[in-house]
């Protein structure tokens, strides 16, 4: 099979009103490297066959199940090269298996699954099949991002003494779920989110980024959850102590209560010899202080940065490149790093660094790691299963 061209995409889920799903097909066309050809968009299939058409799919390829998806796809010459899955978390691990079992390379929104045990068995999965698993942890696609990645790996502040990193929203503040919203309706069902309320929605992004600019690896945790809302069954706001390895310490604090704040991501690493931080809502910039100097100011396009962030930069200085580019950057990573498999060469700059399926194991051991922490006599240290 040639991959001189396009890639060829499927979706499972993202379909009407889904706002994830119009952020994955936005960020899987920018830049040229995917298009999406077929799909199995919601859990009413007719729905599901009627989104498909407005799309563009044919109606060939506008099924109605994932089922259907596989045993459609798997037997044409033109087949999809990945399947993109944009359902709730419950879902994941059965759709992700399924596809891998069929052979094909899959992008999963996170968490990777909705238990542990699903978590282990997909990555091992994974791993054992030899298919590509990417996780739309979507913060680590920003140029910035991996521009300090860069500088606190080669020593720029020296070794790392404490972090935080935060994730708030407000989007929760009341109890929408019980008026009628969807989308909040399954992340505060625990049959459907899993045990992690914000900690799973938004901590596990938090978290990767903390993890995926500093290189840190997790040793024990402390956590504080809390449900705000009434009658919520999960939790809408967490406090949580880390410490890593080496012994720095980090603290992450996620909430879906927190009014005044949209997606108000930040982190602040700070380290022996000097500082970095980055916040999402100024996200071409990157502060940086050394110690006794002048806070600096270190801008995307700037002629220093790294090639990790140039070869994930479109636009000069001043033209502002947000959120849709820092997905896009994801799934041309992806792209290149399935491409490159298939030519037996190793991937370019794009490619590498990408958060694939042991990040989302990660992910998912971590919210087990903060739930049990929480439930237990505090201060209750935890050991996450995969760090």
């Amino acid at each position: 099979m040639s991959f001189d061209r396009q890639l060829r995409l499927g979706m499972v889920g993202g379909g009407e009103g889904a706002y994830i799903g119009n952020i994955h097909r936005f960020a899987s066309r920018l830049d040229g490297v995917w298009q999406l050809v077929a799909g199995a968009f919601d859990v009413d299939p007719a729905r599901g066959r009627a989104f498909a058409l407005s799309q563009g799919i044919t109606e060939d390829r506008s099924y109605g199940t994932y089922q259907e998806l596989i045993a459609g796809e798997k037997d044409r010459a033109d087949r999809v090269d990945a399947v993109a899955i944009c359902t709730p978390n419950f879902t994941h691990y059965p759709i992700a298996k399924a596809l891998i079992e069929a052979g094909f390379d899959v992008i999963c929104e996170k968490p990777l699954t909705a238990t542990l045990e699903d978590g282990v068995a997909l990555e091992a999965l994974a791993r054992e099949s030899g298919r590509f698993v990417g996780v739309t942890y979507t913060y680590s696609g920003y140029p910035m991002v991996h521009d300090a990645r860069v500088r606190v790996a080669r020593g720029d502040i020296g070794a790392v003494r404490s972090l935080q990193v935060e994730y708030p929203l407000e989007w929760m503040a009341t109890a929408i779920e019980q008026q009628g919203n969807a989308q909040a309706a399954w992340r505060t069902d625990p049959k459907k989110n899993g045990r992690g309320g914000s900690i799973g929605d938004i901590g596990t992004h938090a978290y990767h980024l903390a993890g995926f600019v500093t290189g840190l690896k997790l040793q024990a945790l402390s956590a504080d959850l809390a449900t705000f809302v009434q009658g919520r069954a999960l939790d809408d706001n967490a406090h949580v102590m880390m410490r890593y390895e080496g012994g720095a310490r980090g603290l992450l604090w996620c909430s879906q209560v927190a009014i005044g704040n949209s997606n108000g991501v930040r982190l602040r690493v700070f380290g022996e010899t000097g500082s970095f931080q980055w916040f999402q809502e100024q996200p071409n910039e990157l502060v940086y202080t050394p110690l006794n100097g002048r806070v600096q100011l270190i801008k995307r396009g700037a002629d220093d940065l790294s090639e990790d962030a140039k070869v994930r930069t479109r636009t000069p200085p001043g033209h502002p490149e947000g959120y849709l580019e820092a997905f896009a950057n994801l799934y041309a990573g992806f792209g290149e790093a399935i491409r490159a498999r298939h030519a037996g060469r190793d991937p370019g700059p794009l490619g590498q660094n990408l958060p694939l399926a042991y990040d989302g194991l990660k992910g998912v051991a971590f919210v087990e790691a903060v739930v049990d922490s929480a439930e237990g006599d505090l201060p209750a240290w935890v050991r996450p299963v995969a760090r």
